[in-house]
């Protein structure tokens, strides 16, 4: 292991934004199940989750665009997140913070109602049949969403993949779940105006790279009916 990543692994021990609970501590009750707003945030303000937050370009750009609301990244790469998390703390952004698990523990780290709003950006679209289960749309994943949204919270998939993009449209329409904006070319199509104001203003590392390259970002908001 790089001297940079146990840099950052041992600076994340220190950060007061970053939680790093073991998988033991998850399993037997995580303290901040269903206490994330005021054990937490010490507030009451709206939950904005962001699943595989990688350098958390996403989570601290809307932090700072919307202060009237809780973010939280979610990934397990500590080294990836630290970036996000020290950026969080130069900005004096106490509305932001990372939590650094695995995501198929999501319904032992909230409770019932607890998050407003789940954005999955640019997951890897597991595109090999095998590894169907893996896809953060998939019907599996679905229903640990569902288990920690409010009632008519919504989720957003932002990707490059062609692949998901078409997998999620079609998955969600067979389960009869709402979609609410599908758009397969946020960046080209000059007559769509997304209902997400920051949607082409926040950009993550890997979506500037897709965006170079000249590939189309697709994006689609639902909610699970």
């Amino acid at each position: 292991m790089g001297k940079n990543k146990l840099r950052r692994f041992q600076e994340n021990r220190c950060l007061s934004n970053v939680i790093q609970p073991t998988r033991q501590e998850v399993l037997s009750g995580f303290q901040l199940k269903g206490r994330w707003r005021d054990k937490f945030f010490g507030n009451t303000r709206p939950i904005i989750l962001e699943l595989g937050c990688g350098k958390g370009e996403y989570v601290v750009g809307m932090g700072k665009v919307f202060p009237e609301k809780n973010f939280i990244g979610l990934d397990i790469k500590g080294a990836r997140l630290w970036f996000g998390a020290k950026e969080a703390v130069g900005e004096s952004l106490g509305n932001v913070a990372f939590l650094r698990t695995h995501i198929e523990l999501l319904d032992l780290l909230f409770d019932e109602n607890e998050v407003d709003e789940i954005w999955i950006t640019f997951p890897d679209p597991q595109i090999k049949h095998k590894r169907m289960k893996h896809r953060l749309t998939c019907p599996y994943f679905l229903e640990k969403y569902r288990k920690i949204l409010r009632p008519r919270g919504v989720i957003h998939l932002k990707t490059d993949s062609e692949f998901l993009y078409g997998y999620t449209l079609g998955l969600l329409q067979g389960l009869g779940h709402e979609i609410i904006t599908a758009h397969h070319d946020i960046y080209g199509a000059r007559e769509y105006e997304p209902s997400t104001p920051y949607l082409r203003e926040i950009k993550t590392y890997y979506e500037l790279l897709f965006f170079a390259g000249g590939k189309p970002i697709t994006y689609v908001k639902f909610r699970l009916g």
